[in-house]
């Protein structure tokens, strides 16, 4: 359907919205918003988590990206003393 586009938060929690307060069906909010049943269905179990939750979660995921980059970060640190170890052993020869 829209593959590749992103839907803001508020989009989101107002199409739950519909199916979870107003009773409407996922496949008749999915259908007349242009979007997929299982998108739907995963933003539903997304935001039926406590905002306490939801918030750990995010933080987590911030904290798992800090990490990736710091990790990212060291490796390359650890490489370059052994390229040019690499280098001025071939050249010394």
């Amino acid at each position: 359907m829209n593959k590749g586009i992103r839907f803001t938060d508020e989009f989101k929690q107002d199409a739950v919205a519909q199916v979870v307060e107003r009773g409407y069906a996922v496949s008749e909010v999915a259908e007349r918003l242009g979007i997929s049943t299982k998108s739907l269905y995963t933003w539903k179990a997304q935001f039926s988590k406590s905002p306490r939750v939801r918030s750990e979660v995010a933080d987590q995921a911030a904290e798992i990206r800090r990490l990736k980059r710091q990790l990212a970060r060291v490796t390359e640190e650890r490489i370059i003393p052994k390229k040019a170890t690499a280098y001025f052993a071939r050249e010394s020869q």
